[in-house]
């Protein structure tokens, strides 16, 4: 063994002790650790406080409680085996029955944000719980992932990943990026440098880590493109380049009452940049190896997992959507309408279908190094609707709402102007004997979310968070493939034209129809 592959397996172990989820509060006080963080040409000093991310950042407090919670602590976490308690989805499933129960923590985690934080702690679940059942595949680093296996449930860590390369010239040749592209620049017995961009790190400026990979073919065939690692989001050189902030224009221009959900569920998407990070080789998951690094999207295991979540956190923001959608009908008084009826029950058969690939996906079990795993089929199925499913609902919304939705006073102060309140109790009250402010508050809960900026991310994310359209079909046809579903579709049709040729039935229990054809008479 080389001094830098005995370096690299250092840190297999972790420390001992009886580890717990992080609190509310250990929470938000951990993100206070120097991370650099720009937005609006200024540097964050503190994400907790600023009014960019203060509010999600508690929102993800509020989840974290939720884990110590009496009434919800069995169904959210279970014992670790090194003492302490984990959320269910770090864990490895063994069977059927712990998948299910790990969906059903999922989707009693997404109920707190109703369901519109994507990248919650336990998405990246998805991808830790196959650590432990799946170190083998990390050639070279295999203590590597199990360390982490255990780490990540120790105090159920935030972490988030960033995957993508950036969107730049790709009319050019692909090594006209190698300037952009995520590499290793240097390598010792401690580990290893790193610089280059990844997107899209969502709501990493709220991470503990983030995780640097690849979903698709490395851009180079040269291994120093393929370094696969974990990066506390802290650490000197990891700089997050920020999006506009929701969050933050929600409270310069509004107020809660304004932009409930933008106030306080804007995951925030930045650009992730390396510059000269340093990777103790403890945190490395592959390097070097161009042949395990391409084959990283379809050999981890994550990506079933993935889906797992991504569907189930849907069919939560559905319950939602549908609710207030509901509640937006019966308000505006056209919830008698048959057209509008039939509208709404359109909407709840996509919520019911996204529930069902949730409970195909955690009830199929399919085995896997020892352990289970969703249905590859189920979790494809869902990929490729999902990108359907937000565009759709909102057309939906937007027919039968309608001018309800745009209906709406500028601000809460217009409740607060005498001059104008006996105007808006008047013409902006509500059916069945709603006032003005609850006709108000539900339509702009509805607008922020398929109509501000919140709204129209929310749609985007949703349509290629788990994957580009294409490729979202391809692994469909990919699967059948390697499964040999295919050959036996193929197979199952060809065996309803082999019962008959040109001279008719070629089985024996069929009536060849020469008794009463017209032309077999002639």
């Amino acid at each position: 063994m080389t001094e830098a592959s005995a370096s690299r397996q250092k840190g297999a172990g972790s420390n001992t002790g009886d580890f717990m989820p992080f609190t509310g509060q250990e929470y938000l006080d951990s993100l206070k650790d120097g991370r650099e963080v720009w937005i609006y040409g200024e540097r964050v000093k503190d994400v907790t406080t600023h009014p960019a991310f203060r509010n999600a950042a508690r929102m993800i407090a509020r989840m974290y409680d939720k884990l110590h919670n009496p009434e919800f602590r069995d169904v959210l976490t279970v014992p670790t085996e090194w003492g302490g308690r984990t959320h269910r989805f770090f864990r490895a499933p063994k069977d059927a029955v712990e998948q299910l129960a790990q969906r059903d923590a999922i989707a009693e985690w997404q109920r707190t944000s109703w369901g519109w934080m994507g990248r919650s702690p336990d998405y990246k679940g998805a991808f830790l719980g196959t650590l432990g059942a799946n170190a083998d595949f990390y050639k070279g680093y295999e203590a590597n992932a199990l360390r982490w296996y255990r780490k990540a449930q120790e105090r159920t860590w935030y972490v988030n990943h960033a995957i993508m390369h950036p969107p730049v010239d790709r009319d050019l040749p692909t090594a006209d990026g190698s300037d952009v592209f995520v590499k290793v620049v240097k390598e010792d017995d401690a580990g290893i440098y790193v610089s280059g961009a990844k997107v899209v790190a969502t709501n990493s400026a709220l991470t503990h880590f983030t995780f640097v990979a690849h979903v698709a073919q490395v851009p180079i065939a040269d291994p120093k493109f393929a370094p696969v690692f974990m990066v506390p989001t802290g650490a000197p050189g990891v700089k997050l380049l920020c999006r506009v902030s929701n969050e933050y224009r929600a409270a310069a221009m509004g107020s809660p009452f304004d932009y409930p959900l933008s106030s306080r569920l804007d995951e925030n998407d930045a650009i992730l940049v390396l510059d000269n990070v340093f990777v103790p080789w403890e945190d490395v998951f592959m390097h070097g190896d161009l042949e395990v690094a391409n084959r990283f999207n379809t050999g981890s295991g994550f990506l079933e997992r993935a889906s797992l979540h991504g569907c189930t956190r849907f069919a939560v923001k559905l319950d939602f959507i549908v609710g207030l959608l509901t509640r937006a009908l019966e308000i505006t008084g056209a919830k008698g309408f048959h057209g509008v009826q039939a509208q709404l029950g359109e909407v709840i058969a996509w919520r019911n279908n996204f529930w069902a690939l949730s409970d195909a996906m955690a009830k199929s079990a399919a085995p896997w190094n020892e352990m289970v795993r969703p249905d590859s089929g189920f979790a494809g199925a869902y990929r490729v609707l999902n990108q359907h499913a937000m565009p759709k609902i909102k057309n939906i919304i937007e027919q039968i709402v309608a001018s309800g939705l745009i209906y709406l006073n500028s601000h809460t102060a217009d409740f607060k102007a005498p001059e104008i309140r006996g105007y808006l109790d008047r013409y902006l009250r509500g059916s069945g004997g709603a006032d003005a402010v609850e006709r108000v508050k539900v339509m702009k809960m509805l607008w922020d979310a398929i109509g501000t900026e919140f709204g129209a991310r929310h749609e985007l994310y949703e349509i290629n968070y788990i994957g580009s359209n294409d490729i979202t079909r391809l692994t469909n046809l990919w699967n059948a493939q390697a499964n040999r579903d295919l050959d036996r579709f193929k197979a199952f049709a060809q065996s309803a034209m082999d019962e008959y040729d040109l001279d008719g039935w070629t089985v024996p229990d069929l009536v060849d129809p020469q008794d009463v054809n017209l032309f077999g008479k002639r």
